[in-house]
């Protein structure tokens, strides 16, 4: 995606499928799969594993995986890379 705010949308839109009570287990690996895809390298793969977790065990549909990963690739991580360079 070219934009990160599209990103941060289509993270909100599949965050609420999550919310789809009695798709956990359908949801689990595809939501992992897009998630593994939507953001690369170890972030990417550590958040996948995550997202699987969240969906496939029942009431931890609340935690919005796909939009705490934006906001840690888009505003956590810059930060962190900014600091670095002020050094």
């Amino acid at each position: 995606m070219k934009n990160k705010y599209q990103k941060l949308a289509l993270s909100i839109v599949l965050d609420a499928i999550g919310f789809i009570p009695f798709i956990d287990l359908l949801w689990a690996p595809v939501s992992a799969y897009i998630m593994s895809r939507m953001y690369k390298g170890k972030a990417g793969k550590v958040a996948a594993v995550i997202a699987f977790v969240e969906e496939a065990l029942p009431f931890l549909d609340v935690i919005p995986t796909f939009t705490l990963t934006w906001f840690y690739s888009y505003v956590i991580k810059t930060e962190d890379i900014k600091k670095t360079i002020e050094v």
